[in-house]
């Protein structure tokens, strides 16, 4: 079996850390979450990757290279715009040749993986198999009708009045029928080839669809809130390390990494908390849920559940709460009144806050 991950996209939701990259390149727990959705695929002992990518190729080719370092073998798919998912299926045809393959959108996030789905699939080989999940509300998503069997009905594009609370993850799972379906299907109200519709046709012809429900961890990590709550998440598995200095004045309490080439000094990091290879922690409080990127640098701060880019500085300032600060950005104090601060800090920026 293959594996297809999308890449493009604008990433319009996170500006402006997309300005700078693509948005599966943001890091969380000092990884980028394009890695987290290699290292899933690797588990299901996927290793031949197509990787759909936009106006930015050169960002996550440089990044991952061949993929050798991940133990897989990455083919980049150049997308010129973003014109639907079963467009990527479409323009990918000569990778996926006629096997099998897993369609995975590389900004999700599925801590708990889908391995046992995806061997389900390969012992029972459906035209389709999609990953659902229940949802609260089911009208913000695609959601499947499904039989007491597990097979599809329907599929429903933001339901007004849905009759299920099963949400079509952004993982599928394909034989080569969606080809033809692919090729069936003509543009959306929106210019878009969309996947919902190849997979409804493949229900329509009479193929065997099916959908598996994942019960674990699940966000796109598409908007601020979601990039954090996923940080949170993955960090929660945190198994501490240290292969940095931490001097005599400093405490680490709980699930705490430090990186090779990183200093604490004079500090205290609470757990589960990441602190990146050349970064410096210096007479800070560091609380739950905070990843400190490569190279950067915390002075004076007391700062938890953000997320520190690498290059980034942050003097003298506290609380800092649920923020996320971009590369080689500058934080500093002014001579403000002294307030409570959250902070959504761009690639490049610099910023006074209050004392």
């Amino acid at each position: 079996m293959k594996a297809l991950v999308l890449s493009g996209g604008m990433g319009l939701r996170l500006r402006p850390f997309s300005h700078s990259r693509p948005k599966q390149l943001i890091p969380l727990a000092n990884k980028p979450v394009l890695v987290h959705v290699i290292e899933e695929l690797r588990a299901m002992d996927v290793t031949d990757i197509g990787i759909v990518v936009g106006d930015r190729p050169e960002k996550i080719a440089d990044l991952l290279g061949d993929g050798s370092e991940l133990g897989v073998r990455l083919t980049y798919i150049p997308q010129e715009a973003p014109c639907g998912l079963a467009h990527c299926v479409a323009i990918a045809r000569d990778f996926l040749a006629d096997d099998d393959f897993v369609m995975y959108l590389g900004d999700n996030v599925l801590t708990s993986g889908v391995a046992d789905i995806a061997e389900e699939f390969r012992n029972n080989r459906p035209a389709a198999e999609l990953v659902v999940h229940k949802v609260a509300d089911p009208r913000a998503f695609g959601v499947a009708e499904v039989d007491a069997e597990g097979r599809v009905l329907r599929l429903v594009e933001k339901p007004e009045h849905p009759v299920s609370d099963l949400a079509v993850v952004g993982v599928y799972f394909f034989t080569p029928a969606i080809h033809e379906a692919v090729a069936a299907i003509e543009a959306s109200a929106r210019g878009e080839l969309e996947i919902t519709d190849a997979i409804q046709w493949l229900v329509t012809q009479g193929a065997e669809v099916t959908a598996r429900t994942y019960s674990g961890f699940w966000k796109d990590a598409g908007r601020v809130e979601d990039v954090l709550a996923c940080n949170r998440e993955l960090l929660d598995r945190l198994k501490p390390s240290v292969c940095g200095e931490v001097d005599a004045d400093s405490e680490l309490i709980g699930a705490v990494v430090v990186e090779e080439g990183a200093r604490v000094v004079r500090s205290r990091i609470i757990g589960p908390a990441i602190v990146g290879a050349g970064a410096l922690v210096e007479d800070s409080s560091v609380g739950p849920h905070t990843a400190a990127g490569r190279d950067c640098l915390l002075s004076g701060v007391d700062v938890s559940d953000t997320i520190v880019l690498e290059g980034a500085s942050v003097r003298d300032v506290g609380p800092v709460r649920a923020s996320v600060i971009g590369r080689e950005a500058s934080v500093s104090r002014s001579a403000a009144p002294e307030g409570p601060h959250q902070l959504i800090v761009g690639d490049h920026s610099r910023i006074e806050v209050a004392a």
